[in-house]
């Protein structure tokens, strides 16, 4: 659907600079645009190069100026990018009703303008709010609680008992609710602890594929609104993630630790178990914490320390062989002097 400058501008409460009657066909990145496009540049160098291109107009945060395309000025350019991309391609449309496919236990409420696709399953006592979807291939499990506009993409499992709040997004491949890790050792053989809690997930939280959410043992695993988790990571029994977090592919986090709002885990970072992470943390990619962190820390490094601590060692390290020679020069000399 085309737009001009001016209603774009008017969407984003952005300031236009040249003609606001430019239409607007599409979106794309300075190196691919075409004429028609919007691109956008939050820096003189990304700038430089829209201006360069073949777009109609670049929307800017800055006092940039152009002789050749026209400007929408907004307060932070990747904000608006991420809010005009909606407009350009919008995500598609799910018709209101039940695939034929799909299997519906007779005591499951699932909302009239909520959409259930191809091959779906939904067990007993299970709801399912107004105008969520299931694409297609999804098992949501017995007495299971999904609120408004949440957005299964295909073959995501949800296991009994989950509860998941307005807007969650789960990718394809993910499974909600699955046993916790919990064995113990009787008379030589590992036997399993029951996993009788349940996932928590609040609401505007959005998960990626072949992510894995634990159930509690006891009680349940919570992931706080607003949180964002990359693909392919693990989250155990009884973990606890606050508000508005993020998670990078390939974290994984052990069972009953906590982390704060607003914390930020780099990929492939390791967090043991029953730890306390604070608000507003930053643990490095990699990084593997054993310790409680405090508030507000950063840290990097396996095991994770404060990162300044931790990049001066790294700094050290690289320094070693050179220290090394020098030593074993050193130990010569002394042993020509006692010769």
């Amino acid at each position: 659907m085309p737009f001009t400058v001016a209603e774009i501008a008017k969407e984003l409460q952005g300031e236009v600079r040249g003609d606001g009657a430019t239409v607007l066909t599409g979106f794309a990145p300075a190196d691919r645009a075409r004429a028609g496009d919007l691109t956008f540049a939050e820096n003189e160098t990304f700038f430089q190069r829209a201006d360069a291109s073949a777009a109609s107009a670049i929307l800017v945060s800055g006092e940039f100026t152009s002789q050749r395309k026209a400007l929408i000025r907004v307060t932070n350019a990747r904000i608006a990018f991420a809010r005009v991309l909606p407009l350009f391609f919008p995500e598609p449309r799910y018709e209101a009703g039940v695939h034929p496919s799909a299997i519906i236990a007779p005591t499951a409420k699932i909302d009239p303008s909520a959409h259930v696709g191809p091959f779906c399953t939904v067990a007993e006592q299970t709801r399912i709010g107004a105008r969520s979807v299931l694409q297609g291939g999804n098992h949501v499990g017995p007495n299971c609680q999904l609120g408004d506009e949440v957005m299964l993409f295909p073959n995501v499992t949800i296991y009994s008992r989950s509860q998941l709040g307005n807007r969650v997004r789960i990718h394809s491949g993910s499974v909600i609710g699955a046993d916790g890790f919990g064995y113990v050792l009787d008379q030589g053989v590992h036997a399993k602890i029951p996993q009788v809690g349940n996932v928590i997930i609040g609401d505007d939280v959005e998960i990626g594929a072949n992510v894995t959410v634990d159930r509690g043992t006891l009680g349940s695993t919570m992931i706080g609104k607003g949180t964002k988790i990359d693909n392919l990571v693990q989250i155990a029994h009884n973990v606890v993630i606050g508000e508005h977090s993020l998670l990078v592919a390939q974290v994984g986090i052990a069972g009953s630790s906590k982390l704060g709002n607003y914390a930020v885990l780099g990929g492939q970072a390791g967090i043991a178990g029953h730890l306390k992470i604070g608000n507003q943390v930053s643990v490095a990619a990699q990084s593997g914490v054993m310790r409680d962190i405090k508030d507000n820390e950063r840290v990097f490094g396996s095991p994770a320390m404060e990162d300044r601590q931790a990049k001066r060692q790294f700094i050290s390290l690289q320094q070693l062989p050179d220290l090394l020679r020098r030593v074993r020069d050193l130990e010569k000399k002394i042993k020509d002097l006692g010769g």
